[in-house]
């Protein structure tokens, strides 16, 4: 049985007010790490295998600092990378919310495309692709996956069996923590979904 913690990054000084997306060198500050190091405090006493990564950089400096605790090197993934938001990445919130595509975003996903960007679709596809590679590599163990709000939600979403145009009911807040059981040859199982405060996983 492999156990996945998926682990949304922690906050940077532009989370909640623009889409940072896959713009380059955004990164935690003080605060943001704070918050990862509380996060790694929690899973200190977690056997881990392995600590996987979007190359992000507030992906790959949260999964650092959780690694740390544990010894381990994070490893890249490019599957679990934030969406490509094409000509919206760097966006402020505010100014995406009165475009029309927006409420297409929220209501209706499987059927859009950012502008020069990738479909959520594809997004769920490598990213379902990704944790099934890890699944292999992990074997019998538990991993911890950093990733994205929009990535960790389609990935549950998929093995929920949720339609992907229902996946924006899910929440998934920096730092929290979501488990999800692949049994081999069994069916797919999540545990947990948006924790912020359970220790003992």
């Amino acid at each position: 049985m492999t156990r996945l913690l998926l682990v949304r990054h922690a906050p940077t000084p532009e989370t909640g007010t623009r889409l940072t997306g896959r713009a380059g060198n955004v990164s935690l500050g003080p605060k943001g790490e704070a918050h990862a190091r509380a996060t790694a405090a929690r899973l200190a006493s977690t056997r881990i295998k392995a600590v996987y990564t979007s190359p992000i950089t507030r992906t790959s400096e949260t999964a650092g600092i959780i690694a740390e605790a544990h010894g381990l090197t994070p490893i890249l993934r490019e599957g679990l990378t934030e969406i490509d938001f094409g000509a919206w990445t760097g966006r402020t919130l505010k100014s995406l919310r009165r475009i029309t595509l927006w409420g297409q975003v929220q209501r209706v996903p499987s059927r859009v495309r950012f502008p020069d960007g990738e479909s959520f679709i594809e997004a769920q596809l490598r990213a379902v692709d990704a944790v099934e590679r890890i699944a292999a590599d992990v074997g019998k163990a538990t991993a911890i996956v950093v990733s994205h709000s929009d990535v960790i939600k389609l990935i549950l979403a998929h093995y929920l069996g949720q339609p992907l145009d229902l996946f924006q009911r899910l929440h998934i807040s920096t730092t929290s923590v979501s488990e999800l059981i692949l049994p081999k040859g069994g069916s797919p199982m999540v545990g947990a979904v948006n924790d912020r405060g359970r220790s003992d996983w």
